[in-house]
């Protein structure tokens, strides 16, 4: 297994004080999908959404400040399907989310 070489977007997600569930997943060309729920200290279900080469070089980093209306397990099943949906059509996220509280780097 690699390193993940982290970025700005999973710094500005990391809480270790919060309850938080996770996913990890193998791709097939070596790379990791790495998706993490959390719910915030107002209450509100957080997600993380990334995924990493085989190298471990990040390929994306997505957080979403709020899921609304579902909970931890819907929101871990959102972000898996979003990660492989992104990897698997070699899809860019678009950068122009942030107002949806989506921050990503490009």
């Amino acid at each position: 297994m690699f390193s993940k070489q982290r970025r700005r977007v999973f710094s500005d997600w990391s809480d270790c004080e919060l309850h938080a569930r996770c996913h990890d997943g193998l791709l097939p060309d070596g790379g990791q999908i790495d998706v993490q729920v959390r719910t915030s200290r107002t209450g509100t279900v957080q997600l993380f959404v990334s995924a990493y080469s085989g190298s471990g070089s990040m390929l994306f980093e997505e957080y979403y400040k709020e899921r609304p209306g579902e909970s931890m397990t819907a929101a871990l099943a959102f972000g898996v399907a979003r990660a492989m949906m992104l990897t698997a059509t070699k899809l860019s996220p678009i950068p122009s989310t942030m107002r949806l509280g989506i921050y990503r780097n490009a």
